[in-house]
């Protein structure tokens, strides 16, 4: 093993950890939900800054490196998945809000995506609330499965949910190519989100979170590794503290009513963007 794919593995343990917080954050939210006054203010500002901050995360040079067959097995796995998952959720009759989430979030990066396209759709907080879990859930189920069918780190990269699940589940010799095809799915949230924030909008179609995320994209080859790394760690503690801020709203019988279709369409969802990653990289 070379020294590269040796420091991005501790590199990605480091952050793994750091982003498993988001989860515990939104339990502990939904634990005390009711007993604090109103964040949804605090909270919506909170999950816009979060996604500034991703941006220094998304290097475009590494994300170049993988190829273009690789790079367009991301666009239509991508695609497939958002849209695919659309039509299920729609089919199941699950309310809109709920199956957009789920599909940003399966489609291209978790939790992250769900923070950033909760702010341009109606939605409900337990909808945010319980794409998140399902994100988690089969996320995790995803990210022991694949190595355990001998995926490549490039099938990881483009079907696992969340950036720490992708860094758990490659290789240590392939992390950093899993990490940079994930990146291509993650590079992909802008159009998504200008997308899904331009039915029924009246201002700019392009929030300004967002051109802020772009804007941070484009800086990050320049930013020093010394910075990136505490940069990290405060995006996952605010997107943390954004989640807490919504799992206070949220209500667990609103939850449970919705559970059974929602963890359907998730399951659904995870066949999807696995077996269209897969058969993508076949073709490319």
């Amino acid at each position: 093993m070379t020294p590269e794919p040796v420091a991005a593995y501790r590199k990605e343990r480091v952050g793994r950890r750091v982003d498993g917080v988001l989860i515990a954050a939104l339990v502990l939210g939904v634990l005390v939900g009711g007993r604090l006054p109103d964040l949804s203010g605090v909270t919506r500002t909170l999950l816009r800054a979060g996604v500034v901050l991703l941006g220094l995360q998304l290097s475009v040079p590494q994300l170049l490196a993988v190829g273009p067959g690789v790079l367009v097995a991301v666009v239509v796995t991508v695609g497939v998945t958002f849209f695919g998952t659309l039509w299920l959720g729609r089919c199941l009759g699950l309310p809109r809000g709920l199956y957009v989430l789920v599909a940003s979030g399966f489609s291209i990066c978790g939790a992250s995506a769900i923070a950033a396209v909760e702010g341009v759709v109606d939605r409900e907080d337990e909808h945010v609330a319980t794409s998140v879990a399902l994100v988690t859930l089969y996320g995790t189920v995803a990210m022991v499965a694949l190595p355990l069918l001998g995926a490549s780190p490039e099938w990881i990269g483009v079907s696992v949910h969340e950036v720490a699940q992708v860094a758990a589940a490659a290789p240590a010799g392939g992390v950093a190519t899993a990490m940079a095809v994930k990146l291509g799915r993650v590079a992909l949230l802008a159009p998504i989100v200008a997308g899904v924030g331009a039915r029924g909008r009246t201002g700019p179609l392009v929030p300004g979170f967002l051109l802020g995320f772009l804007a941070l994209a484009l800086v990050s080859p320049l930013v020093p590794g010394v910075v990136l790394g505490p940069a990290k760690v405060v995006t996952s503690v605010v997107l943390a503290a954004a989640l807490f801020g919504l799992g206070t709203s949220v209500r667990v019988g609103a939850l449970t009513r919705t559970s059974p279709r929602a963890l359907l369409l998730g399951l659904l969802s995870t066949v999807l963007v696995c077996g269209t990653g897969y058969l993508s990289l076949l073709v490319v």
